[in-house]
Protein backbone atom coordinates (compact mmCIF):
# COMPACT_ATOMS: atom_id res chain seq x y z
CA UNK A 1 0.00 0.00 0.00
CA UNK A 2 1.44 3.35 -0.93
CA UNK A 3 1.94 6.28 1.32
CA UNK A 4 2.71 9.22 0.47
CA UNK A 5 8.34 18.76 -1.58
CA UNK A 6 6.43 21.21 -0.66
CA UNK A 7 4.82 23.40 -3.28
CA UNK A 8 3.80 26.95 -2.40
CA UNK A 9 0.18 27.91 -2.16
CA UNK A 10 -1.23 28.53 -5.61
CA UNK A 11 -1.76 32.20 -6.32
CA UNK A 12 -3.28 34.06 -9.22
CA UNK A 13 -1.22 33.37 -12.32
CA UNK A 14 -0.12 35.89 -14.92
CA UNK A 15 -1.85 35.50 -18.26
CA UNK A 16 -0.29 32.96 -20.58
CA UNK A 17 -0.97 32.25 -24.25
CA UNK A 18 -3.51 29.53 -24.93
CA UNK A 19 -2.30 26.01 -25.54
CA UNK A 20 -3.83 23.78 -28.17
CA UNK A 21 -5.35 20.51 -27.04
CA UNK A 22 -2.40 18.54 -28.41
CA UNK A 23 -0.04 20.56 -26.21
CA UNK A 24 -1.65 20.01 -22.84
CA UNK A 25 -2.53 16.91 -20.86
CA UNK A 26 -5.89 15.54 -19.76
CA UNK A 27 -5.55 17.19 -16.34
CA UNK A 28 -4.74 20.66 -17.68
CA UNK A 29 -6.85 23.27 -15.94
CA UNK A 30 -7.37 21.14 -12.83
CA UNK A 31 -5.74 21.52 -9.42
CA UNK A 32 -5.03 18.35 -7.44
CA UNK A 33 -4.14 18.19 -3.75
CA UNK A 34 -1.53 15.67 -2.55
CA UNK A 35 -1.51 14.60 1.11
CA UNK A 36 1.37 12.12 0.76
CA UNK A 37 4.48 12.28 2.91
CA UNK A 38 6.34 9.55 1.03
CA UNK A 39 6.64 9.27 -2.76
CA UNK A 40 5.03 12.70 -3.05
CA UNK A 41 7.58 13.74 -5.68
CA UNK A 42 6.65 10.78 -7.84
CA UNK A 43 2.92 11.36 -7.54
CA UNK A 44 3.29 15.09 -8.13
CA UNK A 45 5.41 14.49 -11.23
CA UNK A 46 2.84 12.06 -12.66
CA UNK A 47 0.08 14.62 -12.15
CA UNK A 48 2.06 17.55 -13.55
CA UNK A 49 3.13 15.52 -16.57
CA UNK A 50 -0.56 15.26 -17.42
CA UNK A 51 -1.11 18.97 -17.00
CA UNK A 52 -2.40 19.31 -13.44
CA UNK A 53 -1.44 22.04 -11.00
CA UNK A 54 -0.40 20.36 -7.74
CA UNK A 55 -0.83 21.61 -4.19
CA UNK A 56 1.14 19.43 -1.77
CA UNK A 57 0.94 19.27 1.99
CA UNK A 58 2.16 16.15 3.81
CA UNK A 59 -0.59 15.30 6.27
CA UNK A 60 1.81 13.31 8.47
CA UNK A 61 5.45 12.42 8.97
CA UNK A 62 7.15 9.09 9.40
CA UNK A 63 9.18 8.19 12.49
CA UNK A 64 12.65 7.03 11.31
CA UNK A 65 12.95 3.28 11.84
CA UNK A 66 16.35 3.53 13.50
CA UNK A 67 14.79 5.72 16.21
CA UNK A 68 11.75 3.51 16.74
CA UNK A 69 11.91 1.76 20.09
CA UNK A 70 8.76 -0.25 19.35
CA UNK A 71 10.33 -1.81 16.26
CA UNK A 72 13.53 -2.62 18.15
CA UNK A 73 11.52 -4.29 20.92
CA UNK A 74 9.50 -6.36 18.40
CA UNK A 75 12.71 -7.40 16.61
CA UNK A 76 14.35 -8.58 19.83
CA UNK A 77 11.17 -10.47 20.73
CA UNK A 78 11.31 -12.36 17.42
CA UNK A 79 15.00 -13.10 17.87
CA UNK A 80 14.31 -14.56 21.31
CA UNK A 81 11.32 -16.57 20.14
CA UNK A 82 11.25 -17.30 16.41
CA UNK A 83 7.83 -17.09 14.73
CA UNK A 84 6.31 -19.84 12.62
CA UNK A 85 5.11 -17.41 9.96
CA UNK A 86 6.06 -13.88 8.86
CA UNK A 87 3.58 -11.83 6.83
CA UNK A 88 5.37 -9.09 4.84
CA UNK A 89 3.03 -6.36 3.62
CA UNK A 90 5.14 -3.64 1.95
CA UNK A 91 8.49 -3.67 0.17
CA UNK A 92 9.72 -0.41 1.67
CA UNK A 93 8.67 -1.56 5.13
CA UNK A 94 10.41 -4.92 4.85
CA UNK A 95 13.61 -3.35 3.49
CA UNK A 96 13.51 -0.70 6.20
CA UNK A 97 13.13 -3.34 8.90
CA UNK A 98 16.20 -5.24 7.71
CA UNK A 99 18.21 -2.01 7.37
CA UNK A 100 17.19 -0.88 10.86
CA UNK A 101 18.18 -4.29 12.24
CA UNK A 102 21.58 -3.91 10.57
CA UNK A 103 21.95 -0.53 12.25
CA UNK A 104 21.26 -2.13 15.61
CA UNK A 105 23.82 -4.85 14.90
CA UNK A 106 21.28 -7.70 14.68
CA UNK A 107 20.62 -7.76 10.93
CA UNK A 108 22.43 -11.02 10.19
CA UNK A 109 20.92 -12.69 13.24
CA UNK A 110 17.43 -11.65 12.13
CA UNK A 111 17.91 -12.96 8.59
CA UNK A 112 19.29 -16.24 9.92
CA UNK A 113 16.19 -16.69 12.07
CA UNK A 114 13.86 -15.84 9.16
CA UNK A 115 15.49 -18.38 6.82
CA UNK A 116 13.69 -21.17 8.60
CA UNK A 117 10.34 -19.38 8.73
CA UNK A 118 7.35 -19.51 6.36
CA UNK A 119 7.29 -16.06 4.75
CA UNK A 120 4.15 -14.79 3.03
CA UNK A 121 4.40 -11.75 0.72
CA UNK A 122 1.40 -9.53 0.01
CA UNK A 123 2.50 -8.66 -3.55
CA UNK A 124 5.28 -8.72 -6.16
CA UNK A 125 7.18 -5.72 -4.81
CA UNK A 126 7.33 -7.31 -1.38
CA UNK A 127 8.56 -10.55 -2.98
CA UNK A 128 11.39 -8.58 -4.57
CA UNK A 129 12.38 -7.10 -1.21
CA UNK A 130 12.29 -10.53 0.45
CA UNK A 131 14.50 -12.07 -2.23
CA UNK A 132 16.89 -9.12 -2.17
CA UNK A 133 17.42 -9.90 1.51
CA UNK A 134 18.41 -13.47 0.60
CA UNK A 135 15.13 -15.02 1.69
CA UNK A 136 12.47 -16.88 -0.27
CA UNK A 137 8.74 -16.35 0.12
CA UNK A 138 6.52 -19.36 0.61
CA UNK A 139 3.49 -17.84 -1.13
CA UNK A 140 2.01 -14.60 -2.45
CA UNK A 141 -1.61 -13.86 -3.50
CA UNK A 142 -2.21 -12.85 -7.11
CA UNK A 143 -4.70 -10.24 -5.91
CA UNK A 144 -2.19 -8.49 -3.60
CA UNK A 145 -5.01 -8.58 -1.07
CA UNK A 146 -4.53 -9.04 2.65
CA UNK A 147 -7.96 -10.66 2.71
CA UNK A 148 -6.62 -13.47 0.54
CA UNK A 149 -3.60 -13.84 2.83
CA UNK A 150 -5.95 -14.11 5.80
CA UNK A 151 -8.12 -16.71 4.06
CA UNK A 152 -5.09 -18.87 3.33
CA UNK A 153 -3.85 -18.71 6.92
CA UNK A 154 -7.25 -19.53 8.39
CA UNK A 155 -7.77 -22.41 5.94
CA UNK A 156 -4.42 -23.88 6.97
CA UNK A 157 -5.22 -23.37 10.63
CA UNK A 158 -3.38 -20.99 12.92
CA UNK A 159 -4.11 -22.38 16.37
CA UNK A 160 -0.98 -22.43 18.50
CA UNK A 161 1.13 -20.78 15.79
CA UNK A 162 3.24 -17.66 16.33
CA UNK A 163 2.73 -15.20 13.49
CA UNK A 164 4.69 -11.97 12.93
CA UNK A 165 2.74 -9.40 10.92
CA UNK A 166 4.62 -6.49 9.40
CA UNK A 167 2.44 -3.47 10.11
CA UNK A 168 2.78 -0.45 7.84
CA UNK A 169 1.04 2.41 9.57
CA UNK A 170 -2.37 1.60 8.12
CA UNK A 171 -5.19 -0.35 9.71
CA UNK A 172 -5.57 -3.99 8.71
CA UNK A 173 -9.28 -4.31 9.44
CA UNK A 174 -9.97 -7.57 11.26
CA UNK A 175 -6.71 -9.18 10.16
CA UNK A 176 -4.92 -9.46 13.49
CA UNK A 177 -8.20 -10.01 15.36
CA UNK A 178 -9.16 -12.90 13.07
CA UNK A 179 -5.80 -14.58 13.55
CA UNK A 180 -6.04 -14.26 17.31
CA UNK A 181 -9.60 -15.55 17.25
CA UNK A 182 -8.25 -18.57 15.38
CA UNK A 183 -5.84 -19.29 18.21
CA UNK A 184 -2.67 -17.68 16.87
CA UNK A 185 -0.17 -15.64 18.84
CA UNK A 186 0.33 -12.49 16.79
CA UNK A 187 3.40 -10.24 17.05
CA UNK A 188 3.03 -6.87 15.34
CA UNK A 189 6.14 -5.49 13.64
CA UNK A 190 5.60 -1.71 13.32
CA UNK A 191 7.94 -0.93 10.44
CA UNK A 192 7.02 2.72 10.49
CA UNK A 193 4.75 4.89 12.57
CA UNK A 194 3.01 8.14 11.76
CA UNK A 195 2.99 11.43 13.60
CA UNK A 196 1.49 14.83 12.73
CA UNK A 197 3.72 17.01 10.54
CA UNK A 198 6.13 19.28 12.39
CA UNK A 199 4.93 22.27 10.32
CA UNK A 200 1.14 22.26 10.18
CA UNK A 201 0.89 25.40 8.00
CA UNK A 202 0.88 23.58 4.62
CA UNK A 203 -1.87 21.26 5.86
CA UNK A 204 -3.97 24.26 6.88
CA UNK A 205 -3.45 25.78 3.43
CA UNK A 206 -4.56 22.53 1.83
CA UNK A 207 -7.67 22.45 4.05
CA UNK A 208 -8.49 26.06 3.20
CA UNK A 209 -8.09 25.33 -0.51
CA UNK A 210 -10.36 22.31 -0.21
CA UNK A 211 -13.21 24.00 1.65
CA UNK A 212 -13.02 27.03 -0.67
CA UNK A 213 -13.17 24.74 -3.71
CA UNK A 214 -9.73 25.79 -4.83
CA UNK A 215 -9.04 22.10 -5.55
CA UNK A 216 -10.71 19.81 -8.05
CA UNK A 217 -9.45 16.59 -6.45
CA UNK A 218 -7.71 15.52 -3.27
CA UNK A 219 -5.54 12.40 -3.31
CA UNK A 220 -4.79 10.02 -0.45
CA UNK A 221 -2.23 7.24 -0.50
CA UNK A 222 -2.53 6.08 3.10
CA UNK A 223 -5.25 5.77 5.71
CA UNK A 224 -3.17 7.65 8.33
CA UNK A 225 -2.89 10.65 6.00
CA UNK A 226 -6.66 10.71 5.54
CA UNK A 227 -7.23 10.35 9.28
CA UNK A 228 -4.69 13.08 10.02
CA UNK A 229 -6.33 15.54 7.64
CA UNK A 230 -9.77 14.84 9.10
CA UNK A 231 -8.39 15.31 12.61
CA UNK A 232 -6.81 18.64 11.74
CA UNK A 233 -10.05 19.81 10.14
CA UNK A 234 -11.91 18.89 13.31
CA UNK A 235 -9.38 20.77 15.47
CA UNK A 236 -9.97 23.88 13.35
CA UNK A 237 -13.75 23.53 13.34
CA UNK A 238 -13.71 22.87 9.58
CA UNK A 239 -14.77 19.23 9.53
CA UNK A 240 -18.37 19.85 8.33
CA UNK A 241 -17.11 22.15 5.56
CA UNK A 242 -14.42 19.65 4.54
CA UNK A 243 -16.90 16.76 4.37
CA UNK A 244 -19.33 18.91 2.38
CA UNK A 245 -16.60 19.81 -0.12
CA UNK A 246 -15.49 16.19 -0.53
CA UNK A 247 -19.07 15.00 -0.93
CA UNK A 248 -20.05 17.56 -3.56
CA UNK A 249 -17.28 19.48 -5.32
CA UNK A 250 -13.78 18.14 -4.58
CA UNK A 251 -13.16 14.59 -5.80
CA UNK A 252 -11.56 12.40 -3.09
CA UNK A 253 -9.31 9.83 -4.78
CA UNK A 254 -7.72 7.02 -2.76
CA UNK A 255 -5.08 4.53 -3.86
CA UNK A 256 -7.11 1.65 -2.42
CA UNK A 257 -9.95 0.58 -0.11
CA UNK A 258 -7.89 0.52 3.08
CA UNK A 259 -6.78 4.10 2.48
CA UNK A 260 -10.43 5.11 2.01
CA UNK A 261 -11.63 3.75 5.38
CA UNK A 262 -11.26 6.95 7.47
CA UNK A 263 -13.14 8.93 4.81
CA UNK A 264 -15.86 6.32 4.44
CA UNK A 265 -16.37 6.30 8.21
CA UNK A 266 -17.38 9.98 7.82
CA UNK A 267 -19.78 9.21 4.99
CA UNK A 268 -17.46 10.30 2.16
CA UNK A 269 -17.58 8.21 -1.02
CA UNK A 270 -14.24 7.95 -2.79
CA UNK A 271 -12.96 6.77 -6.16
CA UNK A 272 -10.24 4.11 -6.30
CA UNK A 273 -8.30 2.44 -9.12
CA UNK A 274 -8.60 -1.29 -9.69
CA UNK A 275 -4.86 -1.69 -9.09
CA UNK A 276 -3.56 -0.08 -5.93
CA UNK A 277 -0.71 1.86 -7.51
CA UNK A 278 0.16 5.50 -8.11
CA UNK A 279 0.01 5.19 -11.91
CA UNK A 280 -3.54 3.78 -11.99
CA UNK A 281 -4.59 6.42 -9.43
CA UNK A 282 -3.42 9.18 -11.77
CA UNK A 283 -5.05 7.50 -14.76
CA UNK A 284 -8.31 7.38 -12.82
CA UNK A 285 -8.12 11.14 -12.26
CA UNK A 286 -7.43 11.59 -15.97
CA UNK A 287 -10.79 9.93 -16.64
CA UNK A 288 -12.85 11.33 -13.78
CA UNK A 289 -11.98 15.03 -13.76
CA UNK A 290 -12.50 15.78 -17.49
CA UNK A 291 -15.78 13.83 -17.40
CA UNK A 292 -17.02 16.14 -14.63
CA UNK A 293 -16.11 19.36 -16.43
CA UNK A 294 -18.99 21.52 -17.72
CA UNK A 295 -19.09 21.75 -21.51
CA UNK A 296 -21.34 24.24 -23.34
CA UNK A 297 -21.88 25.46 -26.93
CA UNK A 298 -21.37 29.22 -26.69
CA UNK A 299 -21.28 31.71 -29.58
CA UNK A 300 -20.36 28.98 -32.04
CA UNK A 301 -17.56 27.64 -29.83
CA UNK A 302 -17.28 24.59 -27.63
CA UNK A 303 -16.37 25.80 -24.14
CA UNK A 304 -15.30 23.41 -21.38
CA UNK A 305 -15.02 24.87 -17.88
CA UNK A 306 -12.36 23.32 -15.67
CA UNK A 307 -11.01 24.17 -12.24
CA UNK A 308 -8.73 27.14 -13.02
CA UNK A 309 -8.87 27.24 -16.81
CA UNK A 310 -11.23 26.98 -19.77
CA UNK A 311 -10.91 25.03 -22.99
CA UNK A 312 -12.18 27.06 -25.93
CA UNK A 313 -12.36 24.79 -28.97
CA UNK A 314 -9.64 22.67 -27.38
CA UNK A 315 -7.33 25.61 -26.63
CA UNK A 316 -6.40 25.93 -22.94
CA UNK A 317 -7.11 29.38 -21.51
CA UNK A 318 -5.91 29.98 -17.92
CA UNK A 319 -8.39 32.20 -16.06
CA UNK A 320 -7.76 34.21 -12.84
CA UNK A 321 -9.74 33.09 -9.76
CA UNK A 322 -12.05 36.12 -9.88
CA UNK A 323 -12.86 35.38 -13.52
CA UNK A 324 -13.60 31.72 -12.73
CA UNK A 325 -16.00 32.85 -9.99
CA UNK A 326 -17.89 35.00 -12.49
CA UNK A 327 -17.90 32.27 -15.13
CA UNK A 328 -19.29 29.70 -12.71
CA UNK A 329 -22.03 32.11 -11.67
CA UNK A 330 -22.98 32.62 -15.33
CA UNK A 331 -22.95 28.86 -15.93
CA UNK A 332 -25.45 28.08 -13.20
CA UNK A 333 -28.15 29.17 -15.68
CA UNK A 334 -26.50 29.32 -19.10
CA UNK A 335 -28.04 31.85 -21.44
CA UNK A 336 -29.93 33.65 -18.69
CA UNK A 337 -29.06 37.18 -17.60
CA UNK A 338 -27.23 37.33 -14.28
CA UNK A 339 -27.53 40.72 -12.52
CA UNK A 340 -24.39 42.59 -11.52
CA UNK A 341 -25.46 42.35 -7.89
CA UNK A 342 -25.45 38.54 -8.07
CA UNK A 343 -22.09 38.52 -9.81
CA UNK A 344 -20.70 40.88 -7.15
CA UNK A 345 -21.69 38.39 -4.46
CA UNK A 346 -19.88 35.67 -6.41
CA UNK A 347 -16.60 37.61 -6.36
CA UNK A 348 -14.40 36.75 -3.37
CA UNK A 349 -13.89 39.81 -1.18
CA UNK A 350 -15.34 42.22 -3.74
CA UNK A 351 -17.21 44.42 -1.27
CA UNK A 352 -20.12 46.54 -2.50
CA UNK A 353 -18.70 48.29 -5.56
CA UNK A 354 -20.21 46.83 -8.74
CA UNK A 355 -17.30 48.34 -10.65
CA UNK A 356 -15.35 45.30 -9.41
CA UNK A 357 -17.62 43.15 -11.56
CA UNK A 358 -16.84 45.20 -14.67
CA UNK A 359 -13.09 44.99 -14.00
CA UNK A 360 -13.15 41.24 -13.38
CA UNK A 361 -15.40 40.70 -16.41
CA UNK A 362 -13.00 42.60 -18.68
CA UNK A 363 -10.14 40.41 -17.48
CA UNK A 364 -12.24 37.28 -17.94
CA UNK A 365 -13.04 38.17 -21.53
CA UNK A 366 -9.36 38.84 -22.22
CA UNK A 367 -8.42 35.49 -20.68
CA UNK A 368 -10.98 33.63 -22.80
CA UNK A 369 -9.60 35.23 -25.97
CA UNK A 370 -13.12 35.38 -27.43
CA UNK A 371 -15.00 38.37 -25.94
CA UNK A 372 -18.29 37.48 -27.63
CA UNK A 373 -18.68 34.41 -25.39
CA UNK A 374 -20.14 36.73 -22.73
CA UNK A 375 -22.76 39.32 -23.66
CA UNK A 376 -23.45 42.55 -21.79
CA UNK A 377 -27.15 43.20 -21.27
CA UNK A 378 -27.46 46.95 -20.74
CA UNK A 379 -28.68 47.96 -17.27
CA UNK A 380 -29.32 44.32 -16.37
CA UNK A 381 -26.10 42.32 -16.23
CA UNK A 382 -24.33 39.66 -18.26
CA UNK A 383 -25.15 36.36 -19.93
CA UNK A 384 -23.38 33.57 -21.73
CA UNK A 385 -24.06 33.75 -25.47
CA UNK A 386 -25.44 30.23 -25.52
CA UNK A 387 -26.09 28.90 -29.01
CA UNK A 388 -29.83 29.13 -29.83
CA UNK A 389 -30.18 25.41 -30.41
CA UNK A 390 -28.99 24.79 -26.83
CA UNK A 391 -31.41 27.16 -25.09
CA UNK A 392 -34.02 24.54 -24.26
CA UNK A 393 -31.48 21.96 -23.20
CA UNK A 394 -29.55 24.19 -20.81
CA UNK A 395 -31.99 26.90 -19.70
CA UNK A 396 -33.00 25.21 -16.45
CA UNK A 397 -29.63 23.70 -15.53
Amino acid sequence: MYEEQQRPERTERPERPAQRESEHGPLAGFTVGVTAARRADELGALLQRRGAAVLHAPALRIVPLSDDGELLAATKDLLDQVPDIVVATTAIGFRGWIEAADGWGVGEALLEKLRGVEVLARGPKVKGAIRAAGLTEEWSPSSESMAEVLDRLLEQGVEGRRIAVQLHGEPLPGFVEALRAGGAEVVGVPVYRWMPPEDITPVDRLLDATVSRGLDALTFTSAPAAASLLSRAEDRGLLPELLNALNHDVLPACVGPVTALPLQSHGVDTVQPERFRLGPLVQLLCQELPSRARSLPIAGHRVEIRGHAVLVDGALRPVPPAGMSLLRALCRRPGWVVPRSDLLRALPGAGRDEHAVETAMARLRTSLGTPKLIQTVVKRGYRLALDPAADTKYADV
